[in-house]
């Protein structure tokens, strides 16, 4: 059993739970800033599951590499889109404003190290 892609599964059902929150819950109650800003946290998570599907699946690289490029997207999941929707939830920015650039950085990281992964795969 590969955990990764059940991890990463069962995420994908939570981004489209919390999407469809935004989408009616939430709705009546944010401004449209607000909102805006829990949609791009609720895309940003709903891409980085589907890279994360692809990368899980494809064979081209060892499970180190998976795990690596895994940690890397699903802690910028956490920092970014969890820090996003504290501070719509009602989180003081002042208190978290470190975080949501922290995931962003990590997605970076990650993005990175999948385009090292496949140069290195062309070398071989």
């Amino acid at each position: 059993m590969n955990k990764n892609l059940v991890i990463i599964s069962i995420l994908g059902a939570i981004t489209i739970v919390l999407g469809a929150f935004g989408a009616h819950a939430l709705k009546e109650v944010l401004t449209v800033d607000e909102l805006k800003s829990y949609e791009t946290a609720v895309k940003y998570q709903m891409f980085h599951i589907i890279v994360l599907l692809i990368v899980n699946t494809y064979t081209g690289f060892n499970l180190k590499n998976k795990n690596v490029i895994s940690f890397l997207f699903l802690a910028g999941i956490l920092f970014f889109s969890g820090s996003i929707y504290a501070i719509t939830l009602g989180v003081s920015p002042k208190n978290i404003w470190f975080i949501t650039p922290l995931g962003g950085l990590l997605f970076i990281i990650g993005w990175l190290k999948l385009a090292y992964s496949f140069l290195k795969i062309k070398k071989e």
